[in-house]
């Protein structure tokens, strides 16, 4: 069992390595927030930005970016559909509302306040860096929470080494510049966690704690109200307190309960815009099932698509499993790659004296069990800064179990008894060793920012926030709808409506048709580097040789388009590319949209209906 140590008086020592603490802790704040941020890394991220822009507009929960599948939800369940408020039914509703909050308290509702402009020579959005600020104060505050319960489980060494575990943590800090709920998460979660380690000290004691468990019921009702898949956490607790807290099988149903109260009036709204109680996240079950989710949420008829999903459900345990699988072998990276994280898998073989200790962590494991089959399931990217990533909100109390079974070991080594080496020899050992992506990155990219003097501090390719802030957006008006691959983008920086480009000549059709009777008018398509984030002759997704608009694709930027096509040297203009004029389907597109403008270096071009130098 580890023993209790308790905080002693302000000694030399104890000033010191505090002063140190924090040291490091506002010089990483400033490297991450200000002198290495380049802007939102998450097209997720930034969508939940926008929606949370729009409801400080007091617009609710609307959006931008338009998805072919939720547009073709509405039509299915005969829903009046207004593009101009467009309900968001596709994202968890706590994170935007808390992105509001905060852009409302700084302006951030008003675009012309925050617009960039090229004279300023900004590269990185301002508004960017507030959003990441939040995810900032939230994982601080996260860090101290499991401050608190760890020292409550073990001690507060194991408590103090893994807090500075955290914040060393690269993926970590990492996740505070995505623009995603992970931070948010990850403080519930870690205060869902100490009232439930409240909850089992009391059942130990054969008392009930009633309260600590609606606490931690309503902070778990939060947490999935920040990303619906952690739902599959919350089942995992569920059946173990139905079966182990006291009173038994009430205690399951009534989370169950508080979980049902706090989401229902998200489920009656998404039943009254989309006729689905899941809303268009549901249609994201279809990543899991197929090849990639952007072909569902690309296309105005899924149904399209059913051959493929029956066919992946006859071998739904095989991809399961190995989604499974590799979400193990991924397991120290995705964990924010703390070197004794991993190792809570062994501290499940130890007999822990303390049984709170040792029954805890079987909670902790059911949890994560059952969150790894949700990502399964929904499917994971390759990226351990992926959406739907949960294993990073266990990164804490694993690594406090990792942490206490090698202090176990450790105290087995015959070392010189009350050294310093015997004391803390194995924490520093752990803390250099999963410092270490975190130290080789900050050297590198402190040379590069100041090598660049600021000229290429952007999230480039595939975004270049001052191409639409600026250019794009008084080029447009508020009731024009620009078809692009990145919609997220457009609807963010540019503040304009967005419809994600779809896979099809005959749905862009119909959507533009959709547009048009609705007294909008589709300005044009805007193409980036999002276009290639895989070789679009040989991949058939995300963007590939089996899309209509691949023609369109090849003509872009990484392709050379340029050096291929002819300026007209009166207007300085980019005329169409040779492959896009060349291919049937696209030519009634092309000629509606001829004039195409260069927004940035030759990689993002906007075809349209006007120059639009002379608007």
């Amino acid at each position: 069992m580890i023993s209790s140590t308790k905080v002693g008086g302000f000694d030399n020592a104890t000033l010191i390595s505090r002063l140190l603490f924090f040291l490091v802790l506002f010089g990483l704040v400033g490297f991450y927030l200000i002198l290495g941020f380049k802007g939102l890394t998450s097209e997720k991220g930034i969508e939940q930005a926008q929606i949370g822009r729009e409801i400080a507009r007091g617009n609710n929960a609307t959006t931008k970016v338009i998805r072919g599948a939720a547009v073709w939800q509405a039509k299915e369940a005969e829903k009046d559909i207004d593009l101009s408020a467009f309900h968001d039914t596709y994202h968890s509703p706590l994170n935007p509302y808390i992105y509001a909050a905060v852009l409302k308290a700084v302006g951030g509702d008003d675009f012309e306040k925050f617009q960039m402009n090229e004279k300023d020579e900004k590269t990185v959005y301002t508004l960017d860096r507030v959003i990441s600020a939040v995810a900032v104060i939230l994982f601080l505050i996260a860090v101290g929470i499991n401050y608190l319960l760890i020292s409550r489980i073990f001690d507060v060494r194991i408590a103090g080494a893994t807090a500075i575990l955290m914040i060393l943590s690269d993926l970590m800090w990492k996740f505070t510049q995505t623009g995603l709920p992970q931070m948010l998460m990850l403080l519930l979660f870690s205060c869902a966690l100490f009232f439930i380690y409240r909850t089992l000290e009391a059942s130990i004691e054969n008392r009930g704690d009633i309260g600590s468990l609606v606490i931690a019921a309503v902070f778990l009702s939060l947490l999935a109200l920040s990303h619906w898949l952690t739902i599959w956490i919350i089942l995992g607790f569920v059946t173990y307190a139905a079966f182990f807290f006291r009173p038994k099988g009430i205690s399951g149903f009534m989370i169950l309960g508080i979980l049902l109260v706090f989401s229902s009036y998200f489920l009656v709204k998404n039943m009254e815009w989309t006729g689905n109680p899941g809303g268009t996240a549901f249609l994201s079950l279809y990543g899991g099932l197929t090849q990639s989710e952007s072909v569902i949420m690309r296309t105005s008829d899924p149904a399209e698509q059913t051959y493929t999903i029956v066919y992946n459900l006859n071998s739904f345990l095989i991809t399961t499993t190995t989604s499974m699988l590799r979400q193990v072998n991924e397991l120290y990276n995705n964990l924010g790659s703390i070197l004794v994280a991993p190792l809570f898998f062994f501290a499940l073989l130890h007999p822990f004296k303390r049984e709170a200790i040792a029954k805890f962590r079987w909670i902790v494991l059911l949890m994560w069990i059952m969150g790894t089959l949700g990502m399964a399931i929904f499917g994971l990217s390759d990226s351990n800064l992926a959406p739907n990533q949960l294993h990073i909100l266990f990164s804490p109390i694993m690594t406090a179990y990792g942490l206490a079974f090698v202090s176990i070991l450790w105290a087995r080594i015959e070392l010189p008894a009350g050294g310093a080496l015997m004391r803390y020899g194995h924490f520093a050992i752990v803390i250099l060793i999963s410092a270490g992506p975190l130290i080789l990155t900050i050297p590198r990219e402190t040379l590069n920012v100041i090598a660049t003097k600021d000229r290429g501090k952007a999230v480039w390719p595939p975004y270049w926030p001052d191409a639409f802030s600026e250019t794009l957006h008084n080029a447009t008006d508020d009731n024009d709808v620009i078809f692009s691959d990145q919609p997220w983008a457009v609807a963010w920086y540019a503040d304009r409506i967005s419809i994600w480009l779809p896979r099809k000549v005959e749905e862009f059709n119909e959507l533009e048709e959709l547009a048009t009777n609705k007294g909008l008018s589709v300005a044009g398509i805007v193409m980036t580097p999002m276009s290639f984030k895989e070789d679009v002759l040989f991949s058939p997704i995300p963007f590939g040789y089996n899309e209509d608009f691949a023609p369109l694709m090849l003509d872009g930027p990484a392709r050379g388009a340029l050096s291929r096509s002819k300026t007209d040297s009166r207007s300085g203009m980019v005329n169409p590319g040779i492959l896009a004029k060349q291919s049937q389907n696209l030519r009634p597109i092309m000629n509606k949209y001829p004039e195409v403008s260069d927004l940035f270096s030759n990689r993002i071009y906007f075809y349209s209906k006007q120059r639009i130098y002379n608007r």
